[in-house]
């Protein structure tokens, strides 16, 4: 069976929308460009469309002094790459690490357009931010994405998934697009699922540990069109892909150390299996303790 990429997707500001690449460069915290911005309440903790639905309808431009802001009701916005000297403490989860502020300009634009205190900050240096030890080595970083450097997806586990979608719903309903998982890469020619059992793949001349499957939350229910909630896709999800109290759509990727974690990536390249599991385990997630 023939596996090739068909598609990236790189993610300039945290919960905002995506942008379709033909190619990008892989560093060892992620795409180029990807998730380096982010928004902050007065606290410093991180702001996602988790709880600020309207994230979703921004559009972020990487220019190359800085970003293009654009979204509904509100004047379109050019934020310069912020002076890396202007640190201010930020919180990711369990994260504690330090990002630029982006200025005054784009704090006013965000909070206007979401509706609460908002400030824009960006990640200069990657490599501050090391990914959840448990999952992964001592040395690997990730941008601002929520734990781990890339997602994988692929097309066939969307189908699967829409054909139970699609079998609950009422007449006239859409499928779920790919865009409701925010994937990073998106591969083709795969059995449904079979990504649960990848432990080590090559993308081109790239390659990645598959070090844990991709528990989902509330934000694949958002329209990213409209901003607006739904039940799906967690309810067709938590029938057919339920583990531990969770929900798994999609795989986290590291990229492995030294030069071969990092180059190219084409939409088109081949996508080689270099390390899997026997399938029938689920994704690769923690381990429940033995209850006594």
């Amino acid at each position: 069976m023939t596996l090739s990429l068909t598609g990236i997707h790189r993610y300039p500001v945290k919960s905002c929308r995506g942008e379709s690449l033909a190619s990008a460069d892989v560093e060892p915290w992620g795409l180029a460009g990807d998730r380096r911005w982010m928004l902050v309440d007065e606290t410093g903790t991180a702001i996602t469309a988790r709880q600020a639905n309207r994230l979703l309808l921004v559009h972020p431009a990487i220019t190359a002094a800085g970003l293009h802001l654009t979204a509904p009701g509100v004047e379109p916005l050019d934020v310069a790459t912020p002076d890396p000297a202007r640190q201010v403490p930020v919180a990711l989860w369990s994260s504690r690490l330090t990002a630029a502020a982006a200025g005054p300009e784009s704090d006013a634009w965000f909070s206007e357009l979401l509706g609460v205190s908002a400030r824009l900050v960006w990640l200069d240096d990657p490599a501050r931010r090391p990914t959840s030890p448990e999952f992964s080595g001592p040395d690997d970083r990730v941008s601002l994405a929520d734990g781990y450097p890339l997602l994988v997806a692929t097309e066939s586990s969307l189908a699967a998934l829409n054909d139970e979608v699609l079998a609950s719903a009422e007449h006239g309903r859409e499928p779920v697009p790919m865009t409701r998982f925010r994937p990073n890469v998106v591969v083709g020619g795969t059995d449904p699922w079979v990504e649960d059992d990848w432990r080590r793949v090559r993308i081109g001349e790239v390659t990645f540990r598959a070090v844990k499957g991709c528990a989902r939350c509330v934000l694949t229910t958002i329209d990213p069109d409209t901003a607006e909630r739904e039940k799906e896709p967690i309810a067709s999800l938590s029938r057919m892909r339920r583990w531990d109290g969770k929900t798994w759509f999609g795989v986290n990727l590291v990229p492995d150390p030294g030069a071969a974690g990092v180059g190219e990536i084409r939409v088109g390249d081949d996508v080689e299996v270099l390390d899997a599991v026997p399938a029938g385990d689920g994704p690769l997630r923690k381990a429940v303790a033995p209850r006594h």
